[in-house]
This record gives C-alpha cells, structure tokens and sequence, in this order.
C-alpha cells in the first residue's frame, strides 16, 4: 500500500477538495482506495461526502482492549472509496476536547486500527500547519511521498515552504505541488481573469518543488461541495489537474 499525505501550510486553501478528488481520481483508474480524514479538530470530509452524526460520542477507547485486544474501526464506504475521519465517531457539532498528549494516540488510532483491507493507495488528508501531529505522523508512517496543497496568495506560498522544510527534514519525499483557486475563467467570454495578485518570487513555493496541476475557481463546482456527482463530470481544467 502506498500512502500519500496531502498537506498544507495554512487552512481554507482546499486541501481535502484536492484530497478527495485524487482519491477519486485514482478510484477511476481502478485502484483500490482508502481516505484518511486525520484533520482531528476539523475534519471536513464527512460534510463533503453528506455523512453527519447527530448522537454525540460519549467515551473515547485508546489502544488495547483488555478483553479483545485491538479493536478495528470500519471504514464507511462512498464513491468506490474506503473513507475514515473522527467525523464519523464525532457528533458534527462536537469539538475535540481530548488533551493535546492525547490526540497522537487519536490519530495513531484512525492509521493503524482501521480494517482498510487490500488497498492499493491511501490518501491522507493532514491537518493545515506543522505542529505536532503532522510530525508524528511523518515519524510513525511509512510515506510514499506528500503532495502539498497551495493557494494563489503570498501568505499561502510562504506557510507552504515552512511545510516543505518540515517535510524534507522528516525525509519525506515531496512529490509537488497543486495551486488551488487559481484564476477564474469568465462565464461570458471564457478570458482567464486573474482573482489575486501575482505571488512574489521570493516567496514562491514554486522556486522549490515542481507544480502537478492548477485548479481553477469555479462557482459551480463550488456549490458541488466539492464532490460531483461523478468524477467524469468535472471541468475540463479541474480533472486534468487532479488526474
């Protein structure tokens, strides 16, 4: 199985839309696919995929049981995917409150202690940032390579380059890079209209690790959620650069 970590510098750049739809991506090209929610505190794949719970999770059991030793968590299966997130064990208005020595364990939970069965890939979609559970995380798994999620701004670039030096200083290969929300092509005309200023060069994430793909805004692909109904349905632009 090859694991493959999405990752991030800060949030709100589209991470898990880019998570999922590689997923998904690879599901097409007949591929036995898992997805791995470990955003802890905001997992957002449940709401992208339509699954909410309502009954609140009263009791959190870590590591082994007494009387049945380690016990597997199930993935939900959506979309030809096998999909885990604290989400599904969550009540979705439900925080996180465990301490923070606890939430390695919560995430080493949701890795090791999921019946994911034969797969072939497993999609990770981390946490924004660099704070202790992605460096756990990069320290305890045996990761094929990380692809790191990017928006068009300076602020995006510069939180990213922080990921990457993270990445390399865990020997994590970075595969590249996808610029999300890039340009915005007219609904009238069809011209590129560029929504946010050009990135400076010296903060570039693009001066370090080589770009696999833009994705460009979309308004209707947004109001999908970021799940159409078939993979095969996406614009043009925006399954070129997933695929």
């Amino acid at each position: 199985m090859k694991i493959v970590a999405v990752a991030s510098g800060k949030g709100g750049v589209g991470k898990s839309t880019v998570s999922l739809n590689l997923a998904r991506a690879l599901v097409a090209l007949e591929y036995a696919v898992g997805l791995l929610d470990a955003d802890i505190y905001g997992p957002d794949i449940p709401l992208m995929l339509g699954i909410k719970r309502t009954r609140e999770l009263k009791t959190w059991t870590l590591g082994v049981n007494p009387r049945f030793g380690r016990v597997a968590l199930q993935p939900v299966e959506r979309l030809g995917l096998k999909v885990m997130s604290v989400g599904f064990l969550l009540a979705e208005h439900q925080p996180l409150t465990m301490p923070g020595m606890l939430v390695d364990l919560v995430a080493r939970q949701l890795i090791q202690d999921v019946a994911w069965g034969e797969l072939d890939y497993l999609i990770v979609d981390l946490p924004p940032g660099t704070a202790d559970l992605q460096q756990q995380l990069f320290a305890r798994s045996d990761l094929t390579g990380a692809i790191v999620v990017v928006g068009p701004q300076d602020a995006a670039h510069l939180d990213a380059r922080k990921l990457v030096t993270m990445l390399r200083d865990a020997d994590v290969p970075v595969l590249g890079a996808v610029e999300n929300m890039s340009g915005l092509r007219c609904p009238h005309c069809g011209e590129r209209i560029e929504v946010f200023p050009p990135v400076d060069e010296e903060r570039s994430l693009l001066r370090e690790i080589p770009l696999l793909g833009s994705v460009p805004l979309d308004p209707a692909y947004a109001q999908l959620n970021g799940v159409p109904p078939a993979f095969a349905e996406i614009a043009g632009a925006v399954a070129q650069a997933l695929q």
